[in-house]
């Protein structure tokens, strides 16, 4: 036979989408519609359909950015549509190309009952399945006219982040409005040519199954009338049963697809609209699981729940009984989908805490497994927290968006920094969007690296961001899919059940040790330093919080604020979504952020002064005498978690030497020169002068920053070539026990307060920025005199160690990285620790300068991008770093939890811990009462020094039992303990970065 096959392709393509897809709906009938502009803020369901409305029609204009249009469509189903299924076409001026980042609906009866969204890829409303003919027609769409923001030109920037800034431009043209039959033969004829032509294109061009499959199409295209697709598709169908009923072989690839519409909490538009993409969305999830017996859908994201249960309760319950018909299920037990480098330890175990709970409440389930497909990278740290919550299997994908590194496994064991291992799996489809496309099924076989002892992979299978999640189309090939000869095959299936299978099949799987770093999205760690701010202050007020009520509470029977400390955490998890904290969002966002994370301050620093107070101290007194330590550190003489006197600090001198100025104390000897750089930094314990001769630190270093993708989330390698160093100062002078260093530097002025701490250990340089740059990255830069290989940096519960060579390409992917409170810098004998308050990037690289290697570290500190937000982090912003000389980790620990838990000043009674732990390298992360109310005592405690420890744990309560807890504080077995004067002592041993937590009965 002749080889045409490049000819029945073209063919194919062309029929199916000029003639095929067009037939689906056919024989329009106009409708009459009416409209509503909000003209602000969304309103209630009933308002909307009690409104006034003005006639309108196809061609007009509607929808400034970010307001809500009412639409009403009126008619009857005509006469001669009896007997068929009819369906309203509704098109408010979509771009299938945009699909969740432009106007969306969600339609209404006329009774308010939610019926499904409308989307670019769904213009469609059902009506009736079978229709008598006259029947009437009445809708109302709620529709939002979210603007594009991702344009096919993507990262430009634009102004229409924000209602304010957003213009009163009309953005979407109403298309059409019309009554329509389904013409269910050519839905399925449509799906049948789809589905075999791309498996066609994805098969070898000398396979035979190829060549039968293109064979077949030429026979059902010619059995097709064009002029009469409905009338001959069942003819065409007819000529691919054979093609189509072929099994797949034993061995084929299996695909566990699972519906799913990754729905960013916030991003390029606003909480608020999150709220309606939620509703949305799962309005068309619950229609299409009660019209395919076999669809699994499933949705993350507690916070996301608690939404439309608050918001659009008509949409909650039928979401309930979907999930407790096993139908809809809830994954990822966490309150968002957060980031997952930048939140501290207790916060990630929050996210769990309160995820979980609220599952638990609403539908009596628990999650069993960790979903995390779009955050941008993963801690170290983060498999003993999920195996310590309870999870079984954890899942992203985001690591395919490496730019270097291709990772090695589909489905392995991930082992964290404490030697817990969890299973893990990333779809080898490459996407959290998946369609079922012919070319993401190939990919999923192709990528997949188990293959030869494994055979599953998992499929999210939907349009995300509110774009409506899986559509009927997607459900249709997957039942092509399910067994065909040539392709891998498709089974809808929920998660656990996928994860059951997958370790089954690989009783031993691969390990990865350590962080999966990404390599992308680096300049998250820095991008919106007032995010990075919020999140850090709100995290350590947290703690005090809770650490002072739960005193308070034992000890004079002072109301433990359990609703108000649960609302601070909703807002502070839901603020750690990974495009908020990460800096991602539009301005809304982030305008939004500022004031909820100040509001948040204010209520814990009602509630630690509420606390204090009824245990007889009194904060911000006129004639202070005491410090309030609420650290799990001595500060000041003042023991961890105690209020008392504190030890009269070392003396601390600031003075002009010559050309320059000297910060000095009895542990340390700071030289700046004329223009406020360090240019020597002795520690006088050891005599190691920090500072390699002839350099400065302390230098402000600025750099072009304008990666080539992703403004507000990248940067790259490049930005290192194009540098400009700070040299002159405006001004250096004395004030006090302070130098004060002033610069400018383009249209933005810097001003420093270097001093030492109070103990005299350690120097603190306190920076206001006034940024006003653009498309610039501002770093402070330390040269070392150390010879190190290695940089170490703080992770929850724990540090990870990082090559500071690029030896290998995953190292010199690594050019930026995080740590939380501090990074170290050391070789054997002598270190150097840096702290911040509240920054989280940083970098460090080896030089080779006169003959010596020195270690240039330095501090991210701001950026300027002008996508999303063009306005980036423009205005003044403070923040603190600190510096420790001859340190090692347990004194950068010690640094890290001083600059951001300093004590406080205070007046009136001292006060013992009521928790002690003996072994330094056991730290105390949360006192708390029990989540159940029970009146329980809730203790953590870490190891954070990297080896085994044992210490005693001492209680200063009347205690009834103490019992081992998981993270979720669900109590296991009894703990040894013996009682002493005023409680218990515990003995605990721990392995290296454990953590372990207390449930404490008291008597």
């Amino acid at each position: 036979m002749h080889n045409n096959q490049d000819l029945t392709l073209a063919r194919a393509v062309r029929v199916l989408e000029e003639r095929l897809r067009p037939a689906i709906h056919s024989r329009p009938h106009p409708l009459m519609i009416a409209a509503h502009r909000v003209g602000g803020e969304p309103i209630a369901v009933a308002d909307g359909l009690a409104a006034e409305y003005a006639p309108t029609q196809p061609g007009e204009p509607w929808g400034r950015a970010w307001d809500t249009t009412w639409f009403r469509v009126t008619g009857q189903v005509p006469a001669e549509f009896a007997g068929e299924r009819v369906e309203v076409l509704l098109d408010l001026g979509f771009d299938i190309n945009m699909t969740g980042f432009q106007a969306e609906g969600l339609v209404y009866r006329a009774d308010g009952s939610p019926v499904r969204s409308l989307h670019p890829r769904a213009q469609w409303i059902p009506v009736v399945g079978e229709a008598t003919g006259g029947e009437p027609i009445e809708f109302y769409v709620e529709a939002a006219s979210n603007p594009v923001l991702l344009d096919y030109v993507p990262f430009q920037p634009t102004e229409k982040g924000e209602w304010a800034t957003a213009g009163e431009e009309l953005l979407y043209r109403l298309r059409r409005a019309d009554v329509v039959v389904f013409e269910t033969e050519v839905f399925e004829l449509v799906h049948d040519v789809e589905v075999l032509l791309q498996l066609a294109q994805q098969l070898d061009a000398s396979s035979a199954r190829r060549a039968r499959i293109l064979f077949a199409l030429d026979r059902a295209l010619d059995a097709v009338d064009l002029q009469n697709i409905a009338g001959t598709a069942a003819a065409g169908r007819a000529e691919l049963v054979e093609v189509l009923s072929s099994p797949a072989a034993p061995s084929a690839h299996r695909i566990t697809a699972v519906g799913h519409a990754h729905i960013d909490s916030a991003w390029l538009w606003p909480l608020r609209e999150t709220v309606r993409k939620v509703a949305r969305t799962t309005s068309s999830m619950v229609t299409l699981l009660d019209e395919h017996d076999d669809f699994i859908y499933a949705m993350s994201s507690a916070q996301q729940y608690a939404w439309i249960k608050e918001h659009r309760p008509e949409v909650y319950a039928r979401v309930k009984q979907a999930v407790a018909d096993g139908r809809f299920v809830p994954v990822g037990g966490m309150w968002v989908e957060a980031d997952a480098v930048l939140p501290g330890g207790e916060a990630m175990i929050r996210q769990f805490l309160y995820g979980q709970r609220f599952f638990r409440d609403e539908f009596g389930i628990e999650c069993r497994g960790a979903w995390l497909p779009d955050s941008f990278g993963y801690s170290a740290a983060l498999p003993q927290l999920l195996v310590g919550a309870g999870f079984e299997w954890f899942l992203t994908q985001k690591i395919s968006w490496n730019e270097r590194n291709i990772f090695p496994h589909s489905s392995f064991h991930w082992e964290g920094i404490d030697g817990s291992r969890i299973f893990t799996h990333f779809p080898s489809m490459d996407t959290y969007n998946s369609q079922l496309s012919g070319d993401e099924v190939a990919r999923a076989d192709r990528n997949f690296k188990e293959k030869s002892i494994g055979s599953s992979s998992l499929a999210p299978t939907g349009w995300g961001d509110g774009g409506g999640g899986t559509t009927r189309e997607m459900i249709a090939r997957a039942k092509r899919l399910a067994d065909l000869e040539g392709s891998a095959k498709v089974t809808w299936e929920t998660p656990d059940a996928f994860f059951e299978r997958a370790r089954a099949e690989l009783p031993e799987p691969a390990v990865w040790k350590g962080e999966l770093y990404l390599e992308r999205h680096r300049a998250t760690y820095t991008t919106q330093h007032k995010m990075k701010q919020g999140n850090r202050r709100s995290e350590q007020l947290l703690f005090e919080a809770e650490l002072w009520a739960s005193v308070a509470a034992v000890r004079t029977g002072h109301p433990y604020p359990y609703e108000t400390l649960d609302r601070a955490w909703h807002e502070v998890l839901l603020l750690q979504f990974h495009d908020i904290l990460p800096g991602t969002s539009i301005a809304w966002v982030h305008r939004e952020a500022v004031v909820r994370y100040a509001l948040v301050a204010q209520t814990l620093n009602q509630i630690i002064a509420d606390s204090l107070a009824a245990l007889g101290v009194e904060l911000d007194a006129a004639e202070p005498n005491l410090l309030v330590n609420a650290a799990p550190i001595a500060q000041s003489g003042v023991a961890a978690g105690a209020v008392s006197l504190p030890v009269t600090p070392a003396g601390t001198t600031a003075s002009v030497a010559g050309d320059g100025f000297v910060l000095a104390s009895d542990a340390v000897r700071i030289e700046l020169d004329a223009a406020g750089h360090v240019v020597s930094a002795v520690d006088l314990a050891s005599g190691r002068d920090a500072i390699p001769a002839g350099e400065r630190g302390n230098l402000l270093q600025l750099h072009q920053d304008f990666p080539n993708l992703w403004d507000a989330w990248d940067v790259d390698n490049s930005y290192r070539t194009m540098r400009r160093d700070i040299e002159t100062a405006d001004e250096v002078r004395l004030d006090g026990d302070a130098i004060v260093v002033r610069r400018s530097f383009g249209a933005s002025s810097i001003e420093q307060r270097l001093s030492l701490s109070a103990d005299g250990r350690a120097l603190l340089i306190d920076n206001t920025v006034d940024w006003q740059e653009t498309e610039k990255f501002l770093k402070l830069a330390f040269p070392i005199d150390v010879f190190a290989d290695t940089a170490i940096a703080e992770t929850q519960f724990g540090f990870q160690s990082r090559a500071t060579h690029d030896n290998t390409s995953w190292e010199n992917a690594r050019f930026e990285t995080h740590a939380q409170r501090w990074f170290l810098v050391q070789e054997p004998g002598f270190g150097v620790a840096f702290a911040n308050d509240s920054t989280y990037g940083f970098d460090v690289v080896r030089s080779q300068r006169g003959g010596t290697v020195v270690s240039d570290v330095r501090f991210s500190m701001l950026r300027a991008p002008r996508f999303p937000d063009p306005r980036t982090d423009l205005g003044v912003q403070q923040m603190r770093f600190a510096l420790a000389f001859g340190a090692d980790p347990a004194r950068a620990t010690e640094l890290g939890w001083a600059v951001n838990v300093p004590a406080r000043p205070a007046r009136g009674a001292e006060l013992a811990p009521l928790v002690t732990s003996s072994d330094p390298r056991v730290l105390i992360s949360a006192v708390k009462l029990a989540d159940d109310r029970s009146g329980d005592l809730i203790v953590r405690v870490y190891e954070a020094s990297g080896g085994r420890a044992s210490t005693e744990l001492t209680v200063d309560l009347p205690v009834a039992s103490v019992r081992a807890a998981d993270l979720l504080e669900r109590p296991g077995d009894p703990v040894a303990h013996s009682a002493t004067d005023d409680g218990v002592s515990v003995g605990l041993t721990l392995r290296p970065f454990q953590v372990q937590t207390l449930r404490i009965t008291r008597a």
